[in-house]
């Protein structure tokens, strides 16, 4: 670590220690808006045409909330699940399964109050619901990849880690209607993260511990159901005659298919057998980006999404903090978002995307071919090798992330002279391999739940966790992420994460390629879909009217 960073770290350490023990972990850039329950009604729409709305996804890696962590997964949740709150289009909570929502004069405790709702199979929907999915999210034999989304409660994270009890964590039903939530620290945007912890049917749960995995046993509570899943090929979801608000959905089937080629799926959307292709559910060919644009077909729009390669710190020669910045260094960002992105892509020489940046310009330049050769014939040194050992890099199947990978490919055997051997699989088998470490380098992405740069960067706290797949880690960034959680100046606040993410980048576990967007094309007699700032699409609303605008 340069004398720079020393200092620059130690110094928000300093400061940090004497900060107050009790405190904010807000967002510093935007306060949390008061919770409504006034929900937007579409336009009047002529419904002669029938209000079914064709899409294309991949395979998800689970429909049971408690295990999602993919963007795929978390899509389809979201159409067949509610939580406490849902977010409107402008990404802000409103009340959903809650009636109403309480806070505290210490801004710790919420107490929300549930409207009568009830689940596909007729269950009144509970507190102890909610209680249950929490606390068994956070329950180390379960073995959840997303329980560090609960840590914001009351020992939470201490229940996880096997130092507390689970009578200890912040969340208690007091009764069947009222949900208690206690948090370690006061956070504005805890109504915003409640959208995307929804509860699961405690009772069907219990009693079948494979439910999520077949439409007759999988139960749910959003506005839509399961109906069918023909694995690789097709998924059908139906209007939920038992949604609290069921008269707001107007569709009443939605037909998801499975093609993995882009092109495939942009050719069907043009003969008018999909409804909508593209991000966030799929992706576009890369050719056919600019063509769409210039047509005036393309709709983008930014998101709280980092798209970025991670290393296996574990794994000789990333054990090599200099090996790790040489392939970091060499790649040419500005090539890949302006000829394989092609829709507005910034490059990213950090992990925080440029909805939530905390230096925007980036923690080192782009395109360094010289310091990256440099720093590997260095590196190498230090690990005593003459030779690098086979390195593959694993990616998950899509048109956008092949062209990445054989892009990378390219680079790093240009620049650094090393053969990269690459390997694409279904996105379920990625997970896997990536959580059991079977990988040398790896595309990840990750897309906020809030966007705050503490999202992305409380991932790589913890050595040995389904969220940070590099096994990297350094009690001082761990130090740095814990103070940013209690510090209640902003200014303050964001100068201790910019002195982590800075830190993540001297150590390079992984490194930025770009700040994404969503790029995609859609019916015009399609209205009402939503997608939100953190790039959540959600189809309650959604209709298809006869004509067009």
């Amino acid at each position: 670590m340069t004398k720079f960073l020393l200092s620059y770290v130690s110094a928000f350490l300093l400061a940090g220690s004497v900060l107050s023990a009790v405190g904010s972990a807000g967002s510093a850039f935007a306060s949390q808006p008061a919770l409504s329950t006034a929900q937007e009604k579409p336009a009047a729409a002529s419904h002669s045409r029938e209000q079914i709305l064709r899409l294309n996804m991949e395979e998800p890696a689970t429909l049971n909330p408690i295990f999602a962590e993919d963007t795929v997964s978390g899509a389809l949740i979201r159409q067949i699940y509610d939580s406490l709150t849902r977010l409107d289009e402008d990404g802000n909570p409103v009340l959903s399964l809650a009636s109403n929502m309480k806070l505290s004069p210490d801004k710790r405790t919420y107490t929300f109050t549930l409207r009568d709702a009830k689940w596909s199979n007729g269950d009144p929907v509970t507190a102890h619901d909610f209680e249950y999915t929490w606390k068994h999210a956070l329950d180390p034999k379960t073995g959840s990849p997303a329980a560090y989304n609960y840590y914001s409660i009351k020992n939470a994270q201490a229940f996880s880690a096997g130092k507390a009890r689970s009578e200890d964590i912040g969340v208690k039903a007091l009764d069947d209607k009222t949900l208690q939530v206690v948090l370690e620290n006061p956070i504005p945007f805890f109504p915003t993260m409640v959208s995307f912890l929804p509860a699961v049917n405690k009772n069907v749960a219990q009693a079948n511990p494979q439910w999520a995995t077949d439409p007759k046993t999988l139960v749910s509570n959003g506005p839509f159901r399961l109906d069918q899943w023909e694995h690789r090929n097709k998924i059908v979801l139906v209007k939920n005659r038992s949604y609290w608000e069921q008269e707001a959905v107007k569709l009443e089937r939605v037909e998801i298919f499975m093609i993995a080629d882009a092109s495939t799926e942009l050719s069907m959307f043009d003969k008018g057998e999909l409804d909508w292709a593209g991000n966030p559910i799929s992706g576009l060919p890369i050719d056919a980006i600019e063509p769409l644009m210039k047509e005036g077909k393309l709709r983008t729009k930014p998101k709280a999404t980092s798209y970025y390669i991670r290393f296996n710190t574990e794994r000789e020669p990333f054990t090599n903090a200099k090996i790790r910045k040489a392939f970091a260094y060499a790649i040419n960002r500005q090539e890949i978002a302006r000829h394989i992105g092609q829709a507005g892509q910034t490059p990213l020489m950090g992990i925080t995307p440029i909805t939530a940046s905390l230096r925007p310009e980036g923690f080192f330049a782009d395109n360094q071919p010289e310091e990256a050769k440099k720093l590997l014939e260095e590196g190498m040194k230090e690990l005593g090798i003459d030779k690098l050992p086979e390195i593959t890099y694993l990616y998950n199947i899509s048109d956008r992330n092949k062209a990445i990978a054989l892009t990378l490919q390219a680079t790093w055997k240009k620049v650094l002279g090393v053969e990269v051997k690459l390997q694409s699989k279904e996105t379920k088998v990625v997970l896997d391999d990536q959580e059991q470490g079977k990988f040398a380098i790896t595309r990840s992405s990750w897309t906020a739940d809030t966007n705050d740069p503490v999202d992305f960067l409380q991932k790589f706290v913890e050595k040995y966790s389904s969220s940070n797949i590099t096994r990297w880690h350094n009690p001082v960034y761990a130090e740095l992420i814990r103070k940013s959680y209690v510090e209640t100046d902003k200014e303050k606040r964001k100068q201790i994460l910019l002195a982590a993410e800075a830190l993540l980048m001297e150590e390079m576990p992984l490194t930025g390629i770009f700040s994404d967007v969503n790029a995609w094309v859609q019916s015009d007699k399609l209205k009402g879909v939503r997608i939100d700032p953190l790039s959540k699409i959600d189809l309650k609303w959604a209709y298809l009217e006869e004509k067009g605008e």
